[in-house]
């Protein structure tokens, strides 16, 4: 799951503003389910698909919104933000550095994984 250079990109503080702004995106979390216990974003009702149900779950996530998927570290949620283009989907980005971007960037009292 190579992060590849044609994934839009959202930095954590980008995403940060839009959230303080109210401006909500769809957040889809693609990590394993026990990885949100551990630490997670804000809450904004995250869907929550692990990339081994991502092929079969994909349609949750509607194509008419604005989409950040993120994951640990970038890799596996930049691998669905390309599948999510490939079908078609404008308006997906991937968080650049995921959860641990977030924690550098935005909230160091996340715990690291």
């Amino acid at each position: 799951m190579n992060q590849s250079p044609d994934v839009p990109e959202i930095t954590p503080q980008e995403l940060k503003d839009r959230l303080d702004a109210g401006d909500v995106p769809v957040l889809v979390d693609v990590r394993e389910y026990h990885e949100a216990e551990i630490a997670d974003l804000p809450q904004h009702d995250q869907l929550r698909i692990p990339t081994g149900e991502f092929p079969q779950r994909m349609d949750e996530v509607s194509p008419d919104a604005d989409v950040v998927l993120y994951c640990r570290s970038g890799g596996r949620s930049a691998w669905a933000t390309a599948i999510l283009m490939q079908r078609g989907y404008e308006r997906v980005l991937n968080l650049k550095g995921g959860v641990l971007g977030w924690r550098a960037d935005v909230d160091p009292t996340l715990r690291a994984y």
